[in-house]
């Protein structure tokens, strides 16, 4: 006697198109309001000449990382506009930045809920368990499902695939404040948003940081593998060197690729460090 098959697939199915019917007007706002953020920072980036560009990324990466890092952000994104890639490469940043910039508005407060709420941290984890394990090409299907092809439904599944860090990691730092500093602020009659802000949130900013940082390099990741849905960048150029079998096109647009991770992640290291000393 088989054991019939639980039917995962149609219940999906049922609960996506039962969004599509009731939500529409709600996915029509994001989708605007994301749009909008994505394709203002890319024409803004791509409205300055790129010698200006290169030159404020250079300062940026100067402060923050002094000489060494200075010179790699020079260096490389002289090399990214010598390969041909500098608008798509800047089309990605654009993209990664909105999509960081979303999964940190809602990853933070979710982390800062998990901290101090034993229930919602029991619900919740099991969710980032399965959102971190599931195949980050599954998150392709619904986004396009509810925005359609774009920039948009790419930015939606680089936020659902790389928010998790962030929430656990300000979960994380907000539990390690030392229950000292905690039962001295109570001591001082202040109130639990007195507490969060100037006791426990700047305690874990190099923990919170840590996790801003994991967010943005899989965001970077998730956007490259969105070019699959039109998502638009230097991932699009990778993708059509992969299905044309253009090894050498392939290297160069993975080149910008790298350029743009290094960067990224070195300099929020180094703001990380910063904010610690401070």
């Amino acid at each position: 006697m088989s054991i019939p098959k639980i039917p995962i697939a149609e219940w999906v199915e049922a609960l996506e198109g039962w969004l599509e019917t009731n939500f529409e007007p709600v996915f029509d706002g994001v989708k605007l309001v994301v749009g909008n953020i994505v394709n203002g920072l890319a024409d803004g980036f791509n409205f300055l000449p790129p010698l200006v560009v290169i030159a404020l990324f250079t300062i940026l990466a100067y402060w923050l990382g002094k000489v060494r890092l200075g010179a790699f952000t020079l260096l490389g994104l002289l090399l990214v506009l010598n390969l041909g890639y500098w608008e798509h490469t800047m089309d990605t940043l654009a993209l990664v930045l909105t999509a960081s910039f979303i999964s940190i508005v809602l990853g933070v407060p979710i982390g800062i809920l998990c901290a101090g709420n034993k229930r919602a941290q029991s619900i919740i984890t099991p969710l980032l368990d399965l959102m971190q394990t599931m195949p980050a090409f599954v998150y392709l299907l619904p986004a396009v499902a509810f925005f359609s092809l774009g920039v948009v439904p790419g930015v939606i599944a680089s936020v659902i695939f790389s928010i998790p860090p962030t929430i656990r990691l300000t979960s994380l730092g907000i539990r390690q404040v030392p229950e000292d500093l905690v039962e001295a602020a109570d001591a001082f009659g202040s109130t639990s948003m007195q507490k969060l802000i100037k006791v426990q949130l700047p305690i874990a900013v190099p923990t919170i940081m840590a996790g801003i940082n994991q967010t943005i390099m899989l965001s970077l990741s998730m956007v490259v593998i969105a070019s699959m849905i039109g998502a638009q960048g230097v991932g699009a150029d990778v993708y059509k060197a992969v299905t044309q079998a253009k090894t050498g096109i392939g290297t160069e647009a993975g080149l910008a690729v790298v350029v743009l991770a290094i960067m990224l992640d070195r300099m929020t290291q180094k703001l990380a460090k910063k904010n610690k000393k401070e």
